[in-house]
């Protein structure tokens, strides 16, 4: 009996994960697939092309106002969709309508107002706030981080498969070596205790994410 052929969004699910994006990404690029299908009323990709493609870029960009990098983030996932889905290369005018490049400086936080926000944080969660504001991860990669990841002789964190696909390293602050030697200690019961109670690692997890899979 032959296999259904996959879906569309499930085949552009396999083609990141085959290239080894960040999840984010791919979770970014299947939603922009999806929304250029609505808009043009679920008419398939493969028969579609780049004026269907330019039409949905100009009503992103001046209908619904948004910003130039969605509007690029929204034409990487369309790009991606044609080349490494449909196998198909789009030519593109080189002069698209785009969405404008804002202005406005961003409201940067004093020190001082980033201890005080941080206070309110405490436990596990206010630990991964503060090593997010000294290190400059990302989010995901501070929730994907493991125990060989850091590296405290050295006040050093590798940062495994980050933006695109690299790994890299940033700076371990050193006011959050002993609270993160502590969490790691408190993990490390957490788990002996799971494992003598009869869970696997897996269940314990289903039990509770955070507090058992961090570190």
């Amino acid at each position: 009996m032959a296999q259904k052929p996959k879906k569309l969004l499930d085949q552009v699910r396999d083609a990141v994960r085959l290239k080894h994006y960040a999840y984010r990404t791919e979770q970014s690029y299947v939603d922009w697939v999806r929304r250029y299908i609505l808009f043009q009323n679920k008419t398939h990709p493969k028969d579609m092309g780049e004026n269907e493609v330019q039409e949905f870029l100009t009503y992103l960009a001046s209908e619904r106002k948004v910003s130039a990098s969605t509007q690029n983030q929204a034409l990487s996932a369309l790009i991606f969709l044609y080349r490494n889905v449909l196998h198909e290369e789009l030519d593109l005018p080189t002069r698209l309508i785009t969405a404008k490049r804002s202005t406005h400086l961003p409201t940067v936080l004093t020190p001082t107002e980033v201890r005080n926000v941080l206070q309110y944080v405490e436990d596990t969660t206010g630990l991964i706030a503060r090593l997010l504001y000294g290190s400059g991860m990302r989010l995901q990669e501070c929730l994907r981080l493991r125990v060989k990841d850091i590296d405290f002789g050295n006040h050093r964190i590798i940062v495994r498969s980050a933006k695109g696909a690299n790994d890299r390293s940033t700076l371990l602050p050193e006011t959050l070596i002993e609270p993160l030697q502590f969490q790691l200690k408190t993990t490390q019961l957490i788990h002996q205790k799971d494992l003598k109670e009869g869970y696997t690692h897996f269940q314990a997890l289903l039990r509770d994410p955070l507090a058992r899979s961090w570190l």
